[in-house]
């Protein structure tokens, strides 16, 4: 377990799954003081949800870090994080039951969650995915969950694990950053739009370069400053 010689732990946590279900992995990553990944790990989940290794890789982090240490957990998983500062009170007042009086999903997860935050100092901090200069914490996480859930190893810093590679779609700043590429992303695609014309659907509803809005299961792709509609990728390049 990490210790109390740490005054404020930064720490990252993310899960990955291929296919959603599919081969599946967890990873988390605690920061040095200049906010650098210092210590991590990362571990195979076999078949499951994107949601289950979301919710994993927080019970794992919590786990890991002194419960005595104050802590910041950057995370991409509106779900995970929603699910443990929003909803969680009242899916217990209800008895573990939602607003529409269904079971709650994965119920056990949430509850060791839960358990692990009694009496800590927590302050979670929503971070967007896969961005070209995104939070590199977070960035770390995810590539380190992605490679979990292809190869189904353990791996980690007390493993002498080397650092995760990008997926193969990573943005060019960090394919440049660590050259062997090798594993996938469970989420929307990181893409250099100078190099791919893919499009994909989107997870959740955003907002395009262009100004106008595109809805969850629509059609997007990537243009340098971000993602939206697949006819903007060329008026995106001409504005960065």
């Amino acid at each position: 377990m990490i210790g109390a010689m740490l005054e404020r732990v930064v720490a990252a946590c993310d899960g990955a799954s291929k296919g959603n279900p599919g081969p599946a992995g967890w990873a988390w990553v605690v920061a040095d003081g200049a906010e650098t990944p210092a210590r991590w790990e990362a571990g195979p989940l076999g078949r499951t949800t994107n949601n289950v290794a979301e919710l994993t890789a927080l019970e794992r982090l919590l786990a890991a870090v002194d419960p005595d240490v104050p802590l910041e957990i950057r995370m991409d998983s509106q779900y995970a994080m929603k699910a443990v500062t929003t909803w969680l009170p009242g899916w217990k007042g209800k008895g573990w039951r939602t607003a529409s009086g269904k079971p709650v999903a994965n119920q056990e997860l949430v509850a060791r969650i839960d358990e692990l935050l009694d009496g800590r100092s927590v302050e979670f901090r929503y971070v967007p995915a896969h961005q070209v200069d995104g939070d590199r914490l977070n960035d770390f996480a995810d590539r380190a969950a992605s490679q979990a859930a292809t190869a189904q190893e353990p791996a980690g810093s007390a493993l002498g694990s080397p650092e995760p590679p990008p997926a193969p779609d990573a943005p060019a700043a960090t394919a440049r950053r660590v050259p062997s590429a090798r594993s996938g992303s469970g989420k929307p695609a990181r893409r250099s739009s100078s190099s791919s014309s893919r499009t994909l659907k989107a997870k959740f509803p955003g907002r395009c370069v262009c100004g106008r809005a595109y809805a969850a299961g629509e059609q997007i792709a990537k243009n340098d400053q971000g993602w939206g509609h697949p006819e903007c990728r060329t008026a995106g390049r001409a504005q960065a």
